[in-house]
């Protein structure tokens, strides 16, 4: 399923291409990523207060930029980017008016980033702590209809179910550029495992479900993932960025 990437990238519409790297990298390495990175992006690491936060951190910006570059016939240190009211990224600069849209997410050692043309994209990522797929965090965060799947659930069940459904979720408001600022309780999702997820229905648009496609990603046994596009996907290609 993840294979190493072609040399020559090529992105046609309603393809969908997400890339998975790890952010413990030699640290011979570490040096040539920070030199990617800009002024700001260097004082954001430096703000962390444990190391292996801040070397994440420019491990996964480095590597972003990296891919990004390659889509764009670009180098990696000339890209700039502009933030919306709620954190998320797009291309600036001399690439504002590109088609190309992108998401990244990162938890714990895994980073995650996702590629398309001219739809929305979200993607999110999450290492699984047993310990928080709970009963009372689902009430906080989850639909009533979500919540009342959840605790049908077999105990055993509930973590993994917990954490897909949480990915998708993540991966929906952060398509739509709201963030967390969305609150989670306002659509559904499913829980079923599987390659193709599912939007069920959103309070503030009936339509919507319609419109999204959404995935779950197998990015390894200790973590969850999923990508949501607005638009149709024919395919999508899943590479390794390290």
């Amino acid at each position: 399923m993840w294979s190493a990437a072609p040399e020559t990238l090529s992105l046609s519409s309603a393809e969908v291409h997400v890339w998975r790297a790890k952010l413990e990298q030699p640290p011979e390495l570490l040096e040539s990523f920070l030199l990617i990175l800009d002024d700001e992006e260097r004082a954001r690491a430096n703000r962390f207060h444990f190391e292996k936060h801040r070397r994440r951190f420019l491990v996964g910006r480095a590597f972003l930029r990296t891919l990004l570059a390659r889509y764009l016939n670009a180098q990696p240190d000339e890209l700039r980017f502009s933030y919306t009211d709620y954190g998320k990224p797009a291309l600036d600069g001399e690439h504002r008016n590109s088609i190309l849209r992108f998401n990244a997410s990162h938890s714990h050692e895994l980073a995650v980033y996702a590629f398309v043309l001219d739809h929305d994209i979200g993607v999110d990522v999450e290492y699984i702590k047993p310990d928080f797929a709970t009963e009372d965090i689902a009430l906080r965060y989850f639909s009533r209809n979500e919540v009342e799947t959840f605790a049908k659930l077999a105990k055993k069940e509930q973590p993994p179910a917990f954490f897909r459904c949480w990915t998708r979720k993540e991966a929906y408001i952060k398509a739509i550029g709201e963030g967390l600022s969305h609150p989670l309780d306002e659509f559904d999702v499913t829980f079923a495992p599987g390659e193709a997820a599912a939007l069920l229905s959103v309070q503030r648009d009936p339509e919507a479900a319609r419109r999204w496609s959404m995935f779950d990603l197998d990015v390894g046994e200790e973590y969850a993932a999923a990508v949501a596009v607005s638009g149709p996907v024919g395919t999508l290609r899943q590479w390794n960025a390290d």
